[in-house]
């Protein structure tokens, strides 16, 4: 035999000059890459603006160093939590793959084989591979043959035939530089081996394998994510309504000075109060900009993200991108495999047909004759191998006769001449086999091929008898029953071969060098038919529970599979895809004919399409964000990264390729359409959390400056002071965070219908509880200042700090019950709440602070400790508050 390999020093050398074989990674970005990238959102942004004027307003003595802590403190937290929360998801996936990397190959080295990792392969290597076994680089093959499944490259699932060559020369090479799939010598990084043993030598590892190019195409510019969009949009209306705010607060305090002071000319008498007023109502009005910003919506989608992060990986979902469940919540498109993900992706033989009309339900209840017939097609007609006491390689179907047929063995010797794997153009794969002096070819394939071709059948009692009409029609009748149920059907058949043939097919095929299936010749004719096998790859059931409510959400579910168009319908109607005639499915070929347009235009009844190229899956993509959908993509081979990487949701399968999962923005670890579903959920989940907070801050935001606005003009001086507005923001902002940021996920969530991609993240329902909410707060509170009764339930004061203390008091308590009014749409404002108890603690913490604060807030806050009688009044308007967010939920409707 031939000696191939490196010795120790070639092994040196050649690391030195290429490098070890590992992937080539996309940029990664550290902790303060992310970090900086989290610092350009929008909110962050006008929080950062502020934060500066407060500094330049301290640095000049006029500001609050209180102020400026607790806007420094919001953006801290929020960026922090934020960045943390992806970067540790990122390291977490990272373990994940380089787990799944630390595989191993044999090689060839000093003369002697030896197993090493996958990464210490270099070029030259002479690797051993077997049936079973993954290829760790590229490289062409010198001794052997191979069938190898290239399908994580190109999509195909026919097998390729590998011969060997000699050593290649070097122009050779340079000629070859290009990738050819179909090249009959070459080898590719990524393809597993289903038949024969074999050397190959490396010639590529790394980045410079095709499978390593094919990383290096995912960096294309992602666009925004739908709540991204949003919340720049919110962030420059909040903005706008802040400095509009904020300039008419300046503007009014003036004008009360102005009309306080007896008119312009005695107000003017005096410059140094006129500046000083001036420098105070422009604090006030820089303040009011502050306030208008949600400083905790930053820190409360961190939160919420980062804690339904968590929860998702219990459902079997790994999150390495916040965008990626953010966006999820938004789908209005999922394109979806199949096999693993909507089926089980085990294919079983269910059932057995005889050419007599005979049904047989498992291998025992197979006649003798028959049966050791099938053993031999299963065993020697098929391109997988035995390794180490376990059957590997071979296809999906092989793997399903093989699983039929267990432990159980041919009891007749049958030795294997010659075999010719599936074929595309003939449709099946044939194995010639001898036993004693005779011989035959067995065949195995599509039944619209093979039966055409028989003149007879086995019956029970080993014989062959002739083939009748009648039962050729009663079997087709049962097959065509059979592929409605999306059954695969796979037909067994053999024919005599003449000895000479079956001895010639056996050289010809160790010397061919052509296609597959040119090696051995049969008859065209009078073949035997032993049966058709119907073989089920099975509908996960709670898939077909997770489609249903994926498509209640408004989320049109597409499945994209390989599966012939009736195979593809039949199961698209068992997971209940398909229901009507008005639905559509496609086969590549028809989507291929249809112009863009077409497809835009059509694609809102599309529900399957069968015998799928990676490339449909671009395109489709393509097509649908042409239309302003929101597109989530599932996939798990490197021909599905591009799709993967464009869409806007990237789902890649746990079981996939290293590059589909870099693609991919969230890892389905278990495969299963279940936790695509899940994702979804927990996606919108976060969306409403969010949208429950923005209620609950803008609320109190819209109080506070309505009500500094209109004080001024009813004569009341500082109804909220600035350390006060401050004290408001903090608290109600950070804490408030915490609480929204654990609401649950709810299934009614699922029931409602996908948000538009440039939809406002503030609806009009929202912004009409946002202004009732915040005008009852604002009425409330000015009564303590207007109404004689409410200010004569507190006691007299010369300054009236307890009037004050109460409203600010009441201010805070009526924020805390407007938060029970915005978590729920049920008048029952604790329902739900045993999911998420920490609300009512972080809120009964509030109110303890608040209380604390009366005792201890003094001067800087200005307030004074209450009496019992004085906290009901208190409390009673916090109880209006949620009276009336009772009310106004009976008489609105829902959105």
């Amino acid at each position: 035999m031939k000696q191939y390999g490196l010795s120790s020093t070639e092994v040196a050398a050649s690391t030195k000059q290429y490098g070890k074989n590992v992937l080539p990674q996309p940029p990664r970005q550290g902790f303060a890459q992310k970090l900086r990238d989290n610092l350009q959102d929008p909110m962050i942004r006008i929080l950062m603006v502020a934060l500066m004027i407060n500094v330049l307003f301290v640095y000049s003595g006029h500001g609050d160093w209180v102020e400026t802590i607790g806007i420094l403190l919001a953006i801290m937290l929020a960026v922090l939590v934020s960045t943390w929360s992806e970067y540790s998801n990122e390291n977490a996936f990272q373990r994940l793959q380089e787990e799944a990397s630390r595989s191993k190959c044999k090689v060839w080295r000093d003369g002697a084989p030896m197993s090493i990792l996958v990464e210490n392969v270099v070029v030259g290597d002479a690797v051993i591979v077997e049936a079973g076994d993954k290829l760790p680089a590229d490289g062409y093959l010198v001794s052997g043959v191979l069938k190898v499944d290239q399908a994580a490259l190109n999509g195909e699932s026919e097998p390729a035939l590998k011969i060997s060559r000699e050593i290649k020369m070097e122009q050779e090479k340079d000629a070859n530089e290009g990738a050819d799939l179909l090249a009959k010598h070459e080898l590719f990084r990524g393809s597993v081996v289903l038949e024969g043993t074999g050397i190959m030598i490396v010639e590529k590892i790394g980045a410079a394998s095709l499978y390593g190019q094919l990383t290096q195409e995912l960096k294309d510019e992602e666009r925004d994510s739908p709540l991204k969009l949003k919340l720049k949009a919110l962030a420059q209306k909040i903005s706008k309504l802040g400095y509009s705010g904020g300039v008419g607060i300046a503007v009014a305090v003036m004008l009360h000075k102005l009309l306080v002071a007896g008119g312009w000319s005695a107000y003017t008498s005096n410059w140094t109060v006129v500046l000083n007023d001036l420098l105070q109502a422009l604090i006030l009005a820089i303040i009011i900009i502050v306030m208008a910003v949600p400083e905790g919506l930053p820190l409360m989608i961190a939160i919420v993200s980062s804690l339904n992060m968590r929860k998702m990986l219990h459902d079997h979902v790994l999150v390495r991108k916040l965008v990626g469940i953010e966006t999820a919540g938004s789908l209005n498109l999922l394109f979806t495999d199949k096999t693993g993900t909507i089926t089980k992706g085990q294919l079983e033989v269910v059932s057995f047909l005889n050419g007599g009309g005979k049904e047989y339900a498992s291998l025992t209840e197979l006649p003798e004759p028959l049966k050791e017939l099938i053993l031999q097609q299963a065993l020697l007609n098929t391109s997988s191998s035995s390794k180490d006491g376990a059957i590997v390689g071979g296809n999906m179907t092989e793997a399903a006769l093989n699983k039929y047929i267990g432990s159980n063995r041919p009891q007749q010797f049958v030795e294997r001449i010659s075999f010719e794997p599936f074929n595309s153009s003939k449709k099946y794969s044939l194995a010639v086999v001898k036993h004693e002096d005779a011989c035959y070819a067995m065949l195995k394939g599509a039944p619209e091929k093979l039966l055409e071709r028989c003149n007879a059948y086995v019956s029970d009692d080993g014989s062959v008898k002739a083939w009748t009409s009648e039962q050729r029609t009663a079997l087709d009748v049962r097959m065509n029953e059979l592929a409605g149920k999306a059954m695969r059907l796979l037909a067994l058949c053999s024919v005599a071969v003449a000895k000479e043939q079956a001895e010639a097919s056996a050289v010809q095929l160790a010397v061919h060098s052509g296609a597959a299936g040119e090696g051995t010749v049969v008859p065209e004719h009078d073949w035997t038919l032993l049966g058709v096998a119907a073989i089920r790859d099975d509908v996960r059931q709670e898939a077909v529970q997770a489609i249903q409510d994926v498509q209640s959400a408004g989320v049109q579910v597409v499945m994209i599979t390989g599966d012939r168009k009736e195979t593809a319908m039949a199961i698209a109607k068992d997971a209940g895809l398909l229901h009507s005639g008005e639905e559509l499915v496609w086969t590549s070929a028809e989507l291929a004919k249809l112009s863009d347009e077409e497809v835009k235009r059509q694609l809102p009844r599309l529900r399957v399409v069968a015998r799928a190229l990676p490339l449909d899956k671009l395109r489709l993509v393509r097509l649908a964000q042409e239309l302003n959908l929101v597109i989530g993509m599932t996939g798990d081979g490197v021909n599905d990264a591009p799709a993967l990487k464009r869409a806007d949701v990237g789902f890649a399968m746990g079981s996939g390729t290293e590059v589909a999962k870099e693609a991919g923005d969230i890892v389905v670890l278990d495969d299963n359409f279940l936790s695509i579903k899940q994702a979804i959920l927990y996606g919108r989940t976060i969306y409403n959390n969010i949208r429950k907070f923005i209620v609950f801050q803008l609320t109190i935001n819209f109080a506070a400056v309505m009500t500094s606005f209109v004080a001024p003009f009813l004569g009341i001086d500082k109804p909220l002071t600035i350390t006060q507005i401050l004290w408001i923001n903090l608290v109600m902002d950070t804490l408030a965070a915490l609480a929204f940021g654990g609401e649950p996920a709810l299934a009614s969530y699922m029931q409602e219908q996908p948000k538009q991609r440039g939809a406002a993240i503030v609806s009009t329902n929202m912004l009409r509880q946002i202004i009732l909410f915040g005008s009852i707060m604002t009425l409330i509170g000015l009564a303590f200042f207007t109404s004689s009764w409410v200010d004569g339930l507190f006691r007299n004061a010369p300054d009236h700090i307890y009037t004050y203390t109460g409203f600010f008091s009441a201010f805070i308590c009526m924020a805390v019950a407007n938060a029970f009014n915005v978590r729920s749409k049920s008048i029952n404002v604790l329902q739900n709440m045993q999911a998420n108890p920490a609300f009512i603690q972080v809120m009964l913490l509030i109110v303890a602070v608040q209380v604390g604060m009366t005792y201890f807030g003094g001067q800087l806050l200005r307030t004074a400790p209450l009496s019992a009688q004085e906290w009901l009044v208190v409390a009673g308007a916090a109880v209006a508050m949620l009276g009336v967010g009772s009310l106004a939920k009976l008489l609105s409707k829902e959105e």
